[in-house]
């Protein structure tokens, strides 16, 4: 196997021993652990580990996160090893069997352009209940949201071809919430996911993981949350104007056509800009300097302006059969914008901010 496997790991107990003994027993030659700025109490344990033979040590003087410390790793074999070896990130708390690392490496030399993930089984009993919640949760919200179909999001076993570790180093966030940004990359990069079902191990409950519920987990959804915040405030701008002008051209004695068709054009071309703004600086943090993906994003906002005004005017003249304005217009307004805000939000992902790829 033409395999790096990568331990981050910050103060481990004995069972990094046990990982890295039946890592090599299971035939691999080349393991990369990273001491994520550990205290004196546990180094020893990363140099018994040294010592046993065909294992690199990076080390962090102080704790950087485990995304940082994956990225460490990422940029020390892009610079170390000319053979150019898949890698495989693997949790040193003995919940990651040898044997289901090979089965991820070798499903990964099958489909050498994916990104094999380690799922485990949620259904089992063993399986902790915050665990079987939080990717629940997860699963559904990159699911609807993100078009990204996968049945284990928080899986730290993950193997990864050599071609795509630069595009690795390059992922926001250095803590829980990197594996998170790590999904969305890959799915923005057009590389697929492949699954491998593992083994589910739970060790005491889980109770020696790092990971801190509410704080992480704020980390971890940064990006929805983000793209929600900036929704809202430009659906606050949208709506206020909308309503302003409706409510307005109605007094003005303006057509019900011309009314719904001025306020919304109004409104959806201040509050795009300002969505705009914010999903290129902040969300989806693009670098490109307002050309194809403004181009694109005015594309979008053109047909949702469309899909908007047809729906409102249907459902409000039409079906509802209002002669003026009124608040009601804006109430329909809500729901259809809500609908169309998941269709928006995919497609902005998967087009609109998708960076270039690097030739």
């Amino acid at each position: 196997m033409n395999a790096t496997v990568i331990i981050p790991s910050l103060n481990p107990d004995e069972k990094i021993i046990s990982t890295v003994k039946s890592l090599l027993d299971e035939g691999f030659e080349d393991i990369v652990m990273v001491d994520d700025g550990s205290d004196e109490a546990h180094k020893a344990r990363f140099e018994e580990a040294k010592a046993l033979g065909n294992v690199t040590l990076l080390v962090h003087e102080v704790n950087k996160g485990k995304g940082q410390a994956m990225k460490t790793a990422f940029e020390y074999i892009l610079a170390n090893r000319p053979n150019e070896p898949n890698v495989i990130t693997v949790d040193g708390d003995g919940q990651h069997l040898a044997s289901d690392v090979k089965k991820c490496i070798e499903k990964l030399e099958e489909n050498p352009d994916s990104v094999v993930l380690g799922v485990r089984n949620f259904k089992q009993s063993n399986v902790p209940a915050r665990s079987k919640f939080g990717n629940t949760v997860t699963k559904s919200v990159f699911r609807l949201l993100c078009g990204i179909k996968i049945s284990d999001t928080q899986t730290g076993l993950r193997a990864i071809p050599f071609k795509h570790l630069k595009l690795m180093t390059e992922v926001d966030g250095n803590r829980y919430e990197y594996e998170t940004n790590q999904l969305f990359a890959i799915k923005q990069a057009g590389i697929k996911f492949d699954e491998v079902v593992i083994n589910t191990v739970y060790i005491e409950e889980n109770q020696t993981s790092h990971f801190r519920p509410i704080r992480d987990s704020i980390r971890i959804y940064g990006v929805i949350i983000k793209y929600i915040a900036s929704s809202l405030a430009s659906t606050l701008v949208d709506v206020t104007l909308f309503t302003v002008l409706n409510l307005l051209f109605g007094k003005l004695g303006f057509s019900n056509e011309l009314r719904i068709i001025l306020a919304e054009a109004i409104a959806r071309l201040v509050s795009s800009f300002v969505n705009f703004s914010l999903n290129r600086k902040v969300v989806f943090k693009s670098k490109d300097k307002y050309g194809s993906t403004l181009v694109k994003y005015y594309a979008l906002c053109i047909c949702q302006l469309a899909a908007s005004t047809g729906l409102v005017y249907l459902f409000s003249t039409v079906i509802f059969r209002l002669s003026d304005g009124s608040l009601f217009d804006t109430l329909i307004k809500v729901v259809v914008d809500t609908f169309l805000f998941f269709l928006s939000f995919r497609i902005q992902q998967t087009w609109v901010f998708v960076p270039k790829k690097k030739k």
